[in-house]
C-alpha cells in the first residue's frame, strides 16, 4: 500500500519546488536504492502538471567501479553527452540513497579529482545556473543508522522536516536576507579557537525555503574573497568524497586556507589542494531548520541544523558570487546550540543571534518554535 505521505510529498517537489509548467522537460535521478513508489509519484505529479518525465538509475557501487579506471578522454566524452541532455531540461530532481555513505572512499585522489573536474562539475554548474532543480535524500536503514533512530522512527521524521511548510519559512526569512544585503563586516565567535571575521558588502543573499533541497532552511551568501581572517574550528563530523572527518580547524589569512587540521589531516589537505580555488571560501550560510536538531553525517540535512552555520571551501554559486571558481564544494557546519558550546553572530558589530537563537526583534520570527 502507498504511504499516503508520498503523494503530497511528489506533489510539493513538483508543484512548489521546481514549479513544473505544460510543457517543461523534467529528469528524475534515481540515485543508490530507488523508491519504486516514489518515483511513480514523481511521474504521476509531473503529468499532472503537463510535463514530460525523463528518468535515469544510478549506483554509487556501479559509480565507484566507473571512477577507478576512468580516464580523462572517458570524462570528457561523458560531460558531453551528460551536458547535451541536460541543456534540454527545464527542471531535474534528484533523489539520493544508498545503503554505504562511504561507497567511494577508497578510491585514489587523483581519480576522484580527475571525475569531479571533468565530468561532475560541468553537468552541475550548468544545472545548478540553468535549471529549476531540488536535491533530497531518502530514508532507508542506513540513514536511520547514521541518526541513531530506528528506520520507522526516521520515516516519521523524514517526512515531518520534508513536508513543512516552506512558504511560511521563506517569508520569515525576508528580513534576514534584508540584514545580510546591508552588512559589510560578519564576525563568528564560538568555544575554543573560533574567532572568524569576513566581508560580506556587496554580495547577494539569498533565500532555501525548499526550492533547490529538500529539506531546507537555510540563508547563503559569500565572503569577499580576500576578506576572510582568523580561525574556525568545525564540531559536526562531515563526509566528503565517502570518507568521514572530525574536528576540522580552519586558520585563514586574507581569504585563504593556509593552516588545515582534522581527524585525517593529510586527506584534508589533500582535498583542500585539489585547485587553487579549495583553499578560498564558496558560501557562508545560517541554518535555521527547526526540526533538524543534530548532525547525521548527511549533508543535506546537517547543513539546515537549527542554530547553526556552515562555512564552505570551494566553488562560489552564480547567484552570491565572490569569483572564487573549484571542483571542490565542502559544507563544513558549525552548530552555535549552548549543547554544543554556543556562539555569536555579529553583523557590523551588532549581535544578531547567540547560541543559535537569533536576538533582534526582526529576525526572532526564525526561532524554531515560530517555524514549526
Amino acid at each position: 500500500m502507498r504511504d499516503p505521505r508520498l503523494k503530497q510529498f511528489a506533489k510539493n517537489l513538483v508543484s512548489y519546488s521546481v514549479d513544473v509548467q505544460p510543457g517543461e522537460n523534467v529528469l528524475i535521478e534515481m540515485i543508490g536504492l530507488p523508491d519504486q513508489e516514489l518515483t511513480k509519484c514523481l511521474i504521476e505529479e509531473v503529468y499532472a502538471a503537463g510535463g514530460f518525465p525523463f528518468l535515469e538509475f544510478r549506483h554509487p557501487e556501479v559509480t565507484r567501479s566507473l571512477m577507478l579506471g576512468g580516464t580523462e578522454e572517458l570524462y570528457t566524452q561523458l560531460a558531453e553527452l551528460e551536458l547535451n541532455r541536460m541543456k534540454k531540461m527545464h527542471a531535474y530532481l534528484a533523489v539520493r540513497s544508498g545503503d554505504n555513505i562511504t561507497e567511494t572512499s577508497d578510491v585514489p585522489a587523483e581519480k576522484m579529482s580527475l571525475y569531479t573536474r571533468l565530468f561532475q562539475r560541468p553537468v552541475t554548474d550548468w544545472r545548478v545556473n540553468h535549471t529549476k532543480w531540488c536535491i533530497m535524500r531518502y530514508p532507508n536503514p542506513s540513514m536511520a543508522q547514521l541518526a541513531s533512530t530506528s528506520t520507522e522512527a526516521f520515516e516519521d521524521f523524514y517526512f515531518q522536516v520534508c513536508n513543512l511548510d516552506y512558504s511560511k519559512m521563506s517569508a520569515a526569512m525576508d528580513a534576514l536576507v534584508a540584514r545580510m544585503e546591508r552588512t559589510r563586516q560578519v564576525r563568528l565567535l564560538g568555544p575554543g579557537a573560533t574567532d572568524l571575521t569576513f566581508s560580506i558588502e556587496g554580495i547577494p543573499a539569498i533565500k532555501c525555503a525548499g526550492k533547490n533541497n529538500i529539506p531546507d532552511g537555510e540563508v547563503f551568501t559569500v565572503p569577499v574573497k580576500n576578506s576572510v581572517n582568523g580561525v574556525i574550528a568545525y564540531n559536526t563530523p562531515t563526509i566528503y568524497q565517502g570518507t568521514s572527518f572530525e574536528n576540522i580547524t580552519l586558520r585563514f589569512e586574507n581569504g585563504k586556507i593556509v593552516e588545515a587540521t582534522g581527524s585525517d589531516t593529510g586527506k584534508l589537505n589533500d582535498i583542500l589542494d585539489t585547485d587553487e580555488g579549495a583553499r578560498y571560501i564558496g558560501e557562508f550560510a545560517i541554518g535555521v531548520n527547526p526540526y533538524i536538531q543534530k548532525p547525521m553525517k548527511d549533508i543535506l540535512f546537517d547543513e539546515k541544523i537549527d542554530g547553526s552555520i556552515h562555512f564552505t571551501p570551494g566553488n562560489a554559486y552564480e547567484d552570491a558570487d565572490n569569483g572564487n571558481r573549484s571542483s571542490v564544494h565542502w559544507d563544513m557546519v558549525l552548530i552555535q546550540r549552548p549543547e554544543y558550546g554556543g556562539g555569536e553572530i555579529y553583523f557590523d558589530g551588532e549581535l544578531v543571534r547567540k547560541d543559535g537563537r537569533f536576538v533582534t526583534a526582526d529576525l526572532e520570527p526564525l526561532n524554531p518554535e515560530n517555524l514549526k
